[in-house]
């Protein structure tokens, strides 16, 4: 019952510390050494890395410096390379010899995108699958307690996060955008280049008129193309106090 309740304060810590937002760093190093404790591993680690796949934040807790060497070691020399190679996620693991011990390692994931894993070992003959649920419990408070992060203390959205968000609605449009638009924007052009083929006679009005529908058409496919080229989610002044989408090419870095 001890060792329940000893669970229990582990996650009730990190999601206490969630909702007030206290300091992310002291919070999993607390968590870890409880962890490290009550559940009898040698050593625990998280990662956190960014879009490049570097790590940024390192932080541990084990019983002496040759647990955190082993760990450290499993982490550089198998889980990175499973997880380039193989996309490893998650892994419960058991190694034999001399001194035969288990490991894990468990993502650090909000939403669809994973930005890092906690990793533990454990020596001797017990194994840490049977822990499965309370370590993929923790591993899912630590990753609320990092997306709390992206909340300032006011509790509004930081403005990073909603650059991202608002980037990311932009080219969700772009892209419907070009689906929508450009098929029927081909179908005029190719009609456009079939009626001057097949009337080689067309008087001048006539041809004027073709060329300004065109030259609108081509206009109308660079907008969408500028759209998907945009980098950030900047707006201009439109008229009346409304803004639009600045797809300036200083928006547009190719060009």
């Amino acid at each position: 019952m001890d060792k329940n309740i000893n669970r229990f304060e582990i996650l009730r810590h990190l999601a206490i510390n969630g909702s007030e937002g206290d300091n992310i760093n002291t919070a999993v190093q607390i968590a870890l050494k409880m962890t490290v404790n009550h559940i009898g591993l040698s050593a625990s680690s998280l990662y956190v890395w960014d879009t490049d796949n570097q790590i940024k934040l390192t932080v541990s807790h084990a019983e002496n410096n040759a647990s955190q060497k082993q760990l450290t070691e499993l982490e550089e020399s198998l889980f990175t390379q499973l997880r380039q190679d193989k996309k490893l996620v998650s892994a419960y693991m058991s190694f034999g010899g001399i001194h035969p011990y288990h490991s894990f390692t468990l993502p650090l994931r909000y939403r669809h995108q994973i930005f890092g894993a906690v990793i533990g070992i454990q020596t001797g003959e017990r194994s840490v699958v049977s822990e499965d649920i309370f370590l993929e419990a923790l591993s899912a408070l630590l990753s609320l307690n990092f997306a709390a992060v992206e909340m300032q203390g006011s509790g509004e959205v930081s403005q990073d996060l909603i650059d991202r968000e608002r980037l990311r609605a932009i080219l969700d449009t772009a892209v419907t955008v070009n689906h929508e638009v450009n098929n029927p924007l081909q179908a005029i052009l190719g009609n456009i280049q079939l009626i001057r083929m097949k009337n080689k006679d067309l008087d001048k009005e006539t041809l004027a008129k073709l060329e300004a529908i065109e030259e609108s058409a081509m206009k109308i496919t660079k907008v969408t193309q500028k759209l998907m080229r945009i980098t950030s989610p900047r707006t201009t002044d439109y008229s009346d106090g409304t803004t639009m989408i600045d797809i300036s090419d200083n928006n547009n870095p190719d060009e």
